[in-house]
């Protein structure tokens, strides 16, 4: 199979377009012993809500493993391989004991870290259970998150503590709200796609905007100027746009391997301020070659009315789920639409990248740089092994009143030397937090 389609130069050339090339299997496959999945396995993974785990376990498939997540009567989470070791009967439908999670085959109990502490049936001078260890992974509880590390155990890493996952004077929350419920959100297609389209910005203005009617505000209507840096934990990507004598510069972190953080998406542009934090800070992993879960949380500053995040009630998955009928998001698509039919896996080999898509390509460098390093033996960047740090990140909102130019195209240069100037400060010295208040730059 082809891994590049020709590039088509004559009318109605369809017919010379008819091979599908095959997928970039380097950063899509994410099984075990892949390369993109290997990669993926070296660092901490969220898996599911602390709120999911309640006096049932939870089968779960991640990274295309079979494991069950449970929370035992010590309030100890375990993650361990779904099927028992004994007969193989799935430990779903486990028994959740006062240490780990009993089979409820022939009651063989397993502890969080995969001992095994009894084997019913056998022997009483049996060593069975003192010769055998079933297959677990460590597991980390964060302010209502469960992360898991499934990579080789004598490279875990420390749990990295970002500065976004703790904020004086703003609350933060795992999860979102669709509407009225709260759930867990499965995309139908490859992680690669989902994290690309956070990696594409001028989408913003166009399919969220004129397509699908505008979903934040007003100000996201500018396309403004775009640029792309990359910063101490990832790439940031600058959307600076100017509303009347205000400019808005708009700054997203992308964190390897699977972290995006946006900006808030209620900015009316209306008043100078100085580094509004993300709202939201989002993991993107995959579940198996084609679909990918969705975990996040969401941020607002204290004394903010929390229901100015709800979304419209003409689409209350704001266009990130399926569950609208297929009709209505024929007509006003959202980004599920948009990344999901690119195919299950999108097919690079049928692109054509312009000068926009400059993020696409970094962010796609950064995550192959990232699995060739582990393939050579090395740790991939972003690894971090010192724990109890507080890790710097930039994505921000900061509006600066600054007169317009003469011209349109002067006026574009003078807003894009602002995004890259406030980009260098908080990159040179990120603000500093002081009872809430951030610190001016």
């Amino acid at each position: 199979m082809a891994t590049r389609a020709p590039f088509l130069t004559a009318l109605y050339g369809g017919y010379h377009h008819r091979e599908i090339p095959q997928e970039d299997e380097e950063l899509t496959h994410v099984g075990p012993g892949t390369p993109c999945g290997e990669y993926l396995r070296r660092f901490w993974q969220p898996i599911a809500y602390a709120v999911e785990l309640k006096d049932l376990p939870m089968a779960v498939k991640i990274l295309d493993e079979e494991v069950v997540v449970f929370r035992d009567r010590s309030d100890r989470v375990g993650c361990l391989e779904l099927h028992c070791p004994h007969r193989g009967t799935s430990l779903e439908f486990g028994l959740i004991a006062e240490c780990g999670i009993r089979c409820c085959y022939h009651g063989w109990l397993m502890d969080v870290d995969g001992k095994i502490l009894e084997t019913p049936g056998e022997p009483a001078d049996s060593t069975l259970k003192d010769r055998l260890y079933h297959g677990a992974y460590p597991t980390h509880e964060y302010n209502g998150l469960i992360f898991v590390y499934m990579g080789p155990p004598e490279k875990k890493p420390a749990f990295p503590m970002y500065d976004t996952l703790d904020v004086a004077g703003y609350h933060v929350e795992a999860g979102y709200r669709y509407g009225s419920s709260w759930r867990t959100n499965i995309l139908p297609c490859n992680w690669l796609q989902v994290k690309e389209n956070s990696m594409d910005p001028v989408h913003t203005a166009f399919l969220h905007t004129i397509v699908s009617g505008n979903q934040f505000t007003d100000a996201y209507a500018e396309v403004g100027t775009l640029d792309f840096r990359m910063s101490p934990v990832g790439i940031i990507y600058i959307h600076t746009r100017r509303n009347g004598e205000l400019v808005w510069v708009h700054m997203n972190d992308f964190i390897p391997p699977n972290i995006h953080q946006f900006p808030p998406t209620w900015q009316q542009v209306e008043e100078e301020q100085t580094f509004l934090r993300p709202m939201s800070t989002m993991w993107h992993v995959p579940v198996d070659d084609t679909h990918t879960l969705s975990l996040s949380y969401r941020r607002w500053p204290e004394g903010l009315d929390p229901s100015i995040m709800a979304p419209p009630a003409d689409m209350p998955d704001m266009g990130q789920t399926g569950m609208r009928p297929y009709e209505e998001r024929q007509r006003r698509p959202g980004d599920f639409d948009a990344f999901t039919s690119q195919r299950p896996i999108a097919r690079h080999g049928l692109e054509h990248l312009g000068s926009t898509d400059k993020g696409v390509t970094m962010f796609r460098k950064l995550v192959r740089d990232g699995i060739r390093a582990v393939q050579g033996g090395e740790d991939p960047p972003g690894t971090v092994w010192k724990s109890g740090g507080v890790l710097a990140t930039y994505s921000n909102d900061t509006i600066l009143r600054v007169p317009a130019a003469a011209t349109r195209e002067e006026d574009l240069e003078l807003i894009r030397g602002i995004g890259w100037k406030v980009a260098d400060d908080y990159l040179t010295n990120p603000p500093a937090y002081r009872d809430g208040t951030p610190q001016q730059v």
